[in-house]
């Protein structure tokens, strides 16, 4: 039997119940409604109450923001940057305050917790420095050169709604809001109820930056009572979470005909193909799949590895998992925590039971650790996993991953491709053959010779995924954009476009033709 190396437990820190009030403060409900608790996976512990909103809730948190909102759109751009830099230099200043809680609350390890602490000072930085390029009047190429000239526009939408999940509370409760907000839109935020408070301090530093307070507003509750009623009364809304959930928004959305932006589920393939550095592979592939406790919509679970290469990667592979130090606390000894909730180690755990009954082989961990914590569960690493097995095609996300050998390089392709879902992907190889490889998997995101965050933290470039892992993007200018209205403003002057006031209409259409011949060549504006 394999097992991961244990560190002794260490403290867990209670979080200070005067500011766990405070945060709870702002959420916006009616006095008296009942509370829903909060406890940290890695003991059961108790943390604190948030109220449980109501449809009513959501529709004043949504009268607050749009009230604020005209103002903060009109305020110049560059006083909403200012304020998204202080935003940035906030959660750098205050991030041990900011990682105790986001790890009481997830269980993560601590280094994961800091992933996300940067990704939000990052996405901040990113948008406060390219808000006015992204947003600013393009010229565009009009009806007819010199006469017509036309500029393109961008308008906020209005009131943007934002669902996040629990298993990245910080990044994904407001690094999808900060653009939106650049934009000059106001934000309703339903937070995950597993995981509210670290979104909630994400909000207080916000409003801390200069962010009015009507303009951001959380409510907290079930995503079954507030889905709705939040959908109802935005005018575009971003959802991460599972594709199930995301087909219910869609349709939602749909019915009232505004857009919507989703990141969903993924069954993520990592490549190791022949020519790939072998150390670095291993090191890498730790980090693929157990980040997060790989509760991670971008983490590895399925790894192809090339024939040549796997009698010498595999037990390489095998034996850095077994040393990978799990541990409960607030320090930085562990590489991996704890998961989030039962419900999320049962389905884990059914996963594991259902392949090995099946007759996959445990080549590493395979068993929970109670003496860790209630939920702790040791990174996993399967062979042998079949059609028939549960695993192979849903996603289990959690610590576990399967290892199949191919043939070579296009029999890789062709199995990372075999999926429903489109997210991430993982190539290791040379540079040059790697990003050729890369081109061919079909998923929004492709890193090589890197697990997930060369490509997610690219943050000029477009996130999100294909075929059943997403609608939409992330990142970018598709990130910003995407919470404005475009509008066309087209000035003709001299001659119209359309037929002129005494020219009879074929000799119209003939002068037109013969323009339009000269015009077949002429050159687009960029």
């Amino acid at each position: 039997m394999t097992t991961a190396a244990e560190l002794s437990p260490s403290s867990t820190r209670p979080l200070d119940p005067a500011v766990v009030a405070r945060l709870a403060g702002l959420v916006t409900a009616a006095p008296g409604r009942p509370r829903q608790p909060s406890h940290a996976p890695f003991d059961g512990s108790f943390i604190g109450e948030v109220p449980t909103c109501t449809a009513e809730d959501v529709q004043e948190a949504q009268r607050r923001a749009r009230a604020a909102q005209a103002e903060w759109a009109a305020r110049p751009l560059a006083d909403r940057c200012a304020v998204m830099l202080r935003f940035h230099d906030l959660v750098l200043e205050r991030q041990e305050l900011v990682l105790d809680i986001a790890q009481t609350e997830t269980g993560k390890a601590r280094v994961s917790a800091f992933e996300e602490l940067a990704d939000v000072a990052m996405t901040a930085r990113y948008y406060a420095n390219t808000a006015a390029r992204h947003l600013r009047p393009r010229r565009r190429q009009g009806a007819l050169p010199v006469l017509t000239r036309t500029v393109e526009h961008h308008h906020p939408k209005g009131l943007i709604g934002v669902i996040s999940p629990w298993n990245y509370p910080l990044t994904l409760a407001v690094s999808d809001a900060v653009p939106a907000l650049l934009a000059g839109n106001g934000i309703v935020l339903k937070p995950d109820a597993q995981t509210p408070f670290t979104a909630l301090i994400a909000v207080e530093l916000l409003h801390e930056a200069g962010v009015p307070r009507d303009l951001f507003q959380v409510v907290t509750g079930a995503g079954r009572v507030l889905g709705t009623p939040l959908i109802e009364g935005v005018e575009y809304l971003m959802f991460t979470g599972s594709t199930a959930t995301g087909r219910v928004v869609a349709e939602q959305c749909a019915r009232r005909l505004i857009g919507f932006s989703a990141e969903l589920g993924g069954k993520n393939p990592m490549l190791v193909l022949a020519d790939a550095d072998l150390g670095k592979t291993v090191e890498g592939a730790v980090r693929a799949c157990f980040s997060n406790s790989g509760q991670l919509c971008i983490s590895v679970e399925r790894m192809y590895v090339e024939d040549a290469i796997y009698d010498r990667f595999v037990p390489a592979f095998v034996e850095r998992v077994r040393r990978m130090r799990l541990a409960p606390g607030l320090t930085w000894d562990a590489e991996m925590g704890s998961l989030v909730s039962q419900d999320q180690f049962d389905a884990v755990r059914a996963h594991v039971d259902d392949a090995v009954a099946k007759g996959a082989r445990v080549l590493a961990g395979g068993k929970p650790r109670p003496d860790l914590g209630p939920l702790f569960y040791e990174p996993t690493v399967l062979e042998g996993v079949t059609e028939d097995m549960d695993l192979c095609r849903d996603e289990t996300f959690g610590p576990v991953v399967a290892l199949t050998r191919v043939a070579d390089a296009e029999e890789a392709v062709r199995r990372a491709n075999d999926t429903e879902y489109g997210l991430n992907a993982s190539v290791w190889s040379s540079p040059r053959r790697g990003a050729e490889i890369a081109t061919r998997i079909r998923a929004g995101t492709v890193n090589v010779n890197e697990a997930y965050a060369a490509a997610w933290a690219s943050h000029d470039a477009p996130m999100g995924g294909m075929k059943d892992s997403g609608v939409g993007r992330r990142h970018g200018r598709e990130g910003i954009l995407k919470y404005t209205e475009a509008q066309t403003v087209a000035v003709q002057r001299v001659l119209p476009v359309g037929p002129m006031p005494g020219l009879p209409l074929d000799r119209y259409a003939k002068v037109m033709t013969a323009g339009l011949k000269v015009l077949r060549r002429a050159p687009f504006l960029d």
